[in-house]
């Protein structure tokens, strides 16, 4: 299996340890798709993991020459914009792709393109689960007929900087959780980009972006990513709480994130194989 990757963060850093440590032989190759400024970056990090993931690695800032590497398969973890901008061309190519910057579905046009893509080509796409479970159980419910969903998202005030968030208090002065956002997963998606992938992945799987009731909150008594989940459906009700800790290097993104990456990729390439 010839993997491709879009990004070079601590998702990807992290993902593509893992995979190598878990892999019983080399891929032929790896190819990474970096921002021009990030590309030595990328091929430090491959050059770190080196061989036992790959037998040849490759990285590029340039769309088209990574698509030439004819990838199987291509991995983003890069965010919105990197989604926008190659999505609809890797599944014109033929290469199915995996997608862990899930709130960018909320964009209704490029959930278009992608589908549209995706039926010409018949390659096909798909999100990650990230740092959220139970999409199997909601999956099921859905089918009985789903009443409400609603995510509960909590992290330290640290996570919330450089968001909307910092408009409504303090966070370095907060005493007691603020809940600063209630809306539907589609706002939260487009207005906490960086903050709402496990909204939109409870979305997709459920009553969709505008039916799905998502809350915010700062807490500065937590030191993790808190996601909690409540659905009332024809079939049962049930909720559940997941605890994840935080990137060292992100206090946005849960490591769980990461390793549901690496299980994708894992499944692939025993699927591949």
């Amino acid at each position: 299996m010839r993997l491709g990757v879009i990004g070079y963060g601590t998702i990807v850093t992290l993902a593509l340890q893992t995979l190598a440590r878990e892999l019983t032989r080399p891929l032929p190759l790896i190819c990474v798709l970096a921002k021009a400024e990030g590309v030595e970056r990328a091929q430090a990090m491959l050059d770190s993991i080196g061989q036992s993931l790959a037998l040849s690695a490759f990285v590029t800032a340039d769309l088209n020459a990574f698509l030439a590497q004819q990838p199987h398969h291509v991995a983003e973890a890069a965010g919105h914009e990197a989604l926008q901008v190659a999505g609809e061309k890797i599944l014109d190519a033929g290469i199915g792709l995996s997608i862990s910057s899930v709130g960018a579905l909320a964009d209704q046009a490029l959930r278009t393109a992608l589908d549209q893509a995706s039926q010409r080509s018949g390659a096909h796409y798909a999100p990650i689960a990230g740092a959220i479970g139970g999409l199997d159980i909601l999956a099921a419910a859905k089918l009985s007929g789903l009443e409400s969903v609603v995510y509960t998202g909590s992290k330290p005030p640290k996570a919330w900087k450089g968001t909307r968030a910092e408009k409504f208090a303090g966070l370095d002065e907060l005493e007691s959780e603020l809940v600063f956002f209630d809306g539907s997963a589609g706002q939260a998606a487009r207005e906490y980009p960086q903050n709402a992938n496990v909204a939109a992945t409870l979305a997709l799987a459920g009553l969709g972006f505008e039916a799905t009731r998502v809350r915010l909150i700062a807490d500065p008594t937590i030191t993790r990513n808190v996601h909690e989940v409540a659905v009332c459906a024809a079939c049962a009700n049930f909720s559940f709480r997941i605890e994840g800790h935080a990137a060292p290097d992100n206090p946005k993104t849960s490591l769980t994130v990461a390793y549901s990456l690496a299980s994708r990729l894992l499944q692939l390439v025993h699927k591949n194989n």
